[in-house]
C-alpha cells in the first residue's frame, strides 16, 4: 500500500478574495453584531449544527478561526466574511474545514442573511472560495454537506455545478428527528475557475 500523492501547499499569510458584487475577507471581532443578525435567526439555525447564537457562542464555535488561514489539524479550518462591496456589509460567512490529508478533500460550508437571498451573492461568493480552495489551497475534492429539506442550499449547490453523490436516510438524530443528508461534491478537475 502506497500513500497518497497529495501534498497540502503552505496556507497563504491572508486570504482576501474580491469578485464583482461581494469580498471574502477574514472574519474579525467588529461582524459579530452582523454574524448575530443571522446566525441568531432560528429560521437560518434550522438546518445549521447550532442553535440560534448570541455574540458569545460564536467566539465560542469559530473564534478560533478568525484570522486564520491554515486547513491543518484538527482545529484548522478557514472562515472568511461575505462582505457586499457597494456598502461594506456583511452578509455571511464561509468555511473551509474538515480537511482529509489523505484525499485532498476538505468540506465547505455557508451561512447567509436571509435579507441578501435572491441576489445572487451567496453563489458569487461561494464560488470564489471553491476558486480559492482549488487554486490556492490545492484541494482537490470538496464536499457540502445538506439537509435535504434546505432547498436554498442544494439549489446554490447545484447552480454551481456540484454533483449529488449521496442521499443518507435518516443518517442521523439531528434537532428531535431522524434527519437526511445529501452529499454534493466537485473535484478540481471539473471546476471551472471565474477568470
Amino acid at each position: 500500500m502506497t500513500g497518497s500523492p497529495f501534498v497540502l501547499p503552505p496556507a497563504p499569510a491572508r486570504v482576501d478574495v474580491v469578485r464583482e458584487r461581494v469580498r471574502l475577507r477574514p472574519l474579525e471581532d467588529a461582524d459579530i453584531d452582523a454574524m448575530v443578525v443571522y446566525r441568531g435567526d432560528p429560521d437560518v439555525c434550522r438546518f445549521l449544527p447550532f442553535e440560534p447564537q448570541s455574540p458569545d457562542d460564536i467566539r465560542e464555535r469559530i473564534g478560533h478561526l478568525f484570522g486564520g488561514t491554515s486547513l491543518d489539524g484538527e482545529r484548522g479550518g478557514l472562515v472568511v466574511a461575505i462582505e457586499r462591496l457597494d456598502d461594506g456589509a456583511v452578509v455571511g460567512d464561509l468555511v473551509l474545514f474538515h480537511l482529509d490529508p489523505a484525499s485532498g478533500t476538505a468540506e465547505i460550508g455557508w451561512v447567509v442573511n436571509p435579507a441578501a437571498a435572491g441576489r445572487g451573492l451567496a453563489t458569487e461568493a461561494v464560488r470564489a472560495l471553491v476558486d480559492t480552495a482549488f487554486s490556492v489551497y490545492g484541494l482537490r475534492r470538496l464536499v457540502a454537506r445538506i439537509d435535504p429539506d434546505n432547498v436554498r442550499s442544494v439549489a446554490l449547490a447545484e447552480r454551481l455545478g456540484m454533483r449529488r453523490e449521496a442521499h443518507l436516510v435518516e443518517s442521523g438524530w439531528f434537532k428531535d428527528r431522524w434527519s437526511d443528508e445529501v452529499d454534493y461534491a466537485v473535484l478540481a478537475r471539473e471546476w471551472t475557475p471565474i477568470a
